[in-house]
């Protein structure tokens, strides 16, 4: 038997699985539309989602994939326009920090 969830209840499976620390509540409301729009009848796994997704800084993505960042361009461009052309990019939290399926 399928369920449907609202963002509400999407959020709640991470808190209920103690995945609380792994994203932000604005980058779990990104992955949520993502799932609605991309993959409606996706049967939700927290689990997976934990491992398939990450939300980073800039900085943090720059040293994680070796990014050599030109200096004459705007910093969070070239990090997403490096995102966009390795994987999905979900968007972009209040706080700055991307959402992406890794890779």
């Amino acid at each position: 038997m399928k369920q449907t969830i609202n963002k509400f209840d999407f959020r709640d499976a991470f808190v209920r699985a103690d995945r609380t620390n792994q994203f932000s509540n604005d980058a779990l409301g990104l992955i949520y539309d993502y799932f609605e729009s991309a993959e409606p009848n996706y049967d939700l796994d927290v689990d997976a989602i934990c491992c398939e997704f990450s939300e980073q800084s800039p900085a943090a993505i720059a040293a994680d994939y070796s990014i050599f960042i030109h200096d004459d361009e705007d910093f969070d461009t070239q990090i997403e326009d490096y995102l966009s052309e390795n994987t999905i990019v979900i968007g972009k939290t209040d706080n700055g920090k991307f959402v992406y399926i890794q890779f």
